[in-house]
């Protein structure tokens, strides 16, 4: 009898979602595969979170799924310095390493430059980890220039700016549009308007751009979710303005030779609806980035740095080097890098981050510390017990996650019967 993998977890950053409809669809569309155990999506922090078995589906066939559902998978790049190559054959052996390690999308190796540019989901490998599969090729990684750094955060700026920039060029073609409309209300009359404001031809100039270039995402969108069968707000977006842009459209190609004012032109309709919903959008970006401000908050308190044992020598490395079982000391008014045991020194130690205790709490020989913490007025020597994942803070940080990400048991429902 054969027996099943154990299932393996995977989570990836899914860019593209406008709605929670869209998060509904990829949840259903990866639990329909064969597989996948599991599958929840955050909208808030963007983020997918996949349970699967490894010996039935591979994390590619995963990633080409919610490609195909009309989204995409956020990666970074990282661009690296090798050093040890001497011919092709090493150039090509680091490549294909690379390549099968789980979270890179591709790795191309530049042997005459002696680069490498990976990239990779932030959310399965590290920039640390790459160096540690080369390394043990025989090769040196060095970091040359990194791509996104914070790929998030500097990927939602960047989306928050274009939004803005679409609504604002909206708005300004609107806005002659809402005028002509407000000033035919009875209790608006007294409003002043031109008279060039109702040419249908200006109108047309006015509205097009609004509804093929500012809208065209919106296209995309109901294509992508046309083709998939099944109907999304851009879906009902599309319709709703296309109906009344085309309308006009007709309208306006009729009343070629007539004189006079031309009735039923609602060109205004559909660029003030794009511009309204151009809006609620960017208000919806601007309060996702607000939900996830806590997880921000949370990552800030996490010590870049830790003065560690070296070869005998005290030495500043990267938090991310510091491995279970390291020495690391800790000044006073500095934060305690990992979670660990006090082996030298007696300290007060500021634990309110983990408990909400104002008060100091003092340490001495065999006492425990919680990365994060702050060290009040010792000095500590610090053995490594809980590093990277595994310490308190980085779980405290997931279970936020996996709590924005929840749903209530009415709406699990709600979703199913959808």
């Amino acid at each position: 009898m054969r027996t099943l993998s154990e299932p393996k977890e995977m989570t990836i950053q899914v860019g593209g979602m406008t709605c929670a409809a869209c998060a509904s669809r990829i949840e259903k569309g990866l639990k329909r595969m064969d597989g996948v155990n599991d599958a929840s999506v955050n909208l808030a922090l963007e983020t997918s979170n996949i349970s699967y078995q490894p010996d039935k589906i591979e994390a590619g066939a995963i990633k080409d799924k919610i490609e195909k559902l009309g989204y995409h998978v956020v990666t970074e790049k990282a661009e690296f310095q090798i050093e040890g190559m001497t011919c092709a054959a090493c150039a090509n052996r680091i490549e294909k390493r690379l390549n099968k390690t789980e979270g890179v999308v591709g790795a191309p190796v530049n042997f005459a430059l002696e680069t490498v540019t990976v990239e990779y989901n932030p959310k399965e490998v590290t920039p640390k980890e790459l160096k540690e599969t080369v390394a043990k090729l025989g090769y040196r990684l060095d970091e040359k220039q990194a791509v996104d750094g914070d790929g998030r955060l500097s990927q939602k700026e960047k989306e928050q700016r274009k939004q803005l920039i679409r609504l604002i060029f909206s708005a300004v073609l609107s806005f002659p549009l809402l005028w002509s409309m407000v000033s035919h209300f009875s209790f608006t009359s007294f409003i002043w308007m031109p008279d060039i404001l109702m040419n249908p031809w200006l109108q047309f100039a006015l509205a097009t751009p609004v509804q093929l270039v500012i809208g065209w995402p919106f296209y995309m969108g109901a294509y992508k979710a046309l083709r998939n069968k099944s109907a999304n707000m851009d879906v009902l977006v599309a319709l709703g303005t296309t109906a009344a842009y085309a309308y006009s459209l007709y309208m306006t190609i009729a009343s070629l030779g007539r004189d006079g004012h031309v009735e039923g032109l609602y060109y205004e309709t559909s660029a003030i609806l794009l511009t309204l919903i151009l809006l609620g959008k960017l208000l919806e970006m601007k309060a996702k980035g607000r939900s996830s401000e806590a997880i921000k908050k949370l990552m800030k308190l996490q010590a870049k740095t830790a003065a560690g044992e070296r070869e005998g020598k005290v030495q500043v490395i990267p938090i991310d080097e510091v491995r279970t079982g390291d020495i690391v000391y800790v000044k006073p008014g500095e934060r305690v890098p990992v979670d660990g045991e006090v082996i030298e020194g007696h300290s007060a130690i500021d634990e309110s981050m983990i408990t909400g205790e104002s008060m100091p709490v003092d340490k001495s020989p065999g006492s425990t510390v919680t990365g994060a913490t702050i060290n009040a007025n010792g000095f500590l020597k610090i053995r490594a017990v809980n590093v990277g994942k595994d310490t308190a803070l980085a779980h405290i940080i997931k279970i936020v996650e996996e709590a924005q990400g929840s749903k209530a048991p009415i709406q699990r429902l709600a979703d199913h019967i959808s």
